[in-house]
């Protein structure tokens, strides 16, 4: 059985990323919990052990390890072709790979000034201009998928749940901790990841954990 190792889900978005692609398919996989930031030498070698990079998440399969959120969706919509966690057709299977990586390498002011917190209470802060930028690009990315691709089916990026959706998870909940409003066509995505039951989970489970990682709670 595939392996995942994991950070705290109260705060570790890249955790949360190939936990909902592998959840959202029912791809069976267990989980191997690392809290994060905790200062424990025991902790950081048990990172180390699976993966030299000293971060999570970590796909563990057999003999093989992938340890980046991106590579770890790619690796699984590989192994697991019927999953469809890329659209089959090649123009729009190129679009969900785009915003992927630009969420995978952008959006650092919002992810800077917005951790993700899912213990924080609710309200928004004062956002820098780069950070609203963020923001304006997101909600844009999203209403333009669904504009192109929603409006048939399903309210994800692609229709279908994709690897895509993985990727944008977070910032959902981004959204909703700091209050920043989702208006336009991009609200449909938005609630449609706060109803999808392996975002729920997710969910649940990092409002359960009791760990708090003081340098985030005082954001």
């Amino acid at each position: 059985m595939l392996k995942l190792v994991i950070g705290n889900k109260n705060y570790s978005s890249w955790s949360m990323r190939p936990w909902l692609a592998l959840r959202a398919n029912d791809i069976p996989f267990s989980e191997i919990f690392i809290p994060l930031y905790t200062n424990d030498q025991a902790d950081k070698d048990r990172i180390l052990s699976v993966s030299a990079s000293g971060k999570v998440p970590a796909l563990i399969d057999g003999d093989v390890t992938v340890w980046d959120s991106l590579a770890i969706i790619e690796y699984l919509a590989e192994k697991f072709p019927e999953t469809k966690l890329w659209p089959a057709d090649r123009a729009a299977r190129a679009h969900a790979r785009a915003i992927s990586a630009e969420m995978h390498s952008g959006f650092v002011p919002l992810r800077s000034e917005c951790g993700m917190n899912l213990h924080r209470p609710i309200r928004a802060v004062a956002l820098s201009d780069d950070a609203k930028a963020n923001v304006a690009r997101i909600q844009e990315i999203w209403a333009d998928c669904y504009a192109r691709y929603g409006k048939q089916g399903p309210p994800f990026l692609f229709g279908a749940f994709s690897g895509a959706d993985a990727m944008y998870a977070p910032v959902v909940h981004r959204f909703r901790t700091y209050a920043i409003p989702v208006e336009g066509d991009a609200r449909h995505y938005y609630d449609a990841m706060q109803a999808h039951p392996a975002f729920q989970e997710w969910t649940r489970d990092g409002l359960a954990e009791t760990l708090l990682i003081d340098k985030f709670e005082d954001a």
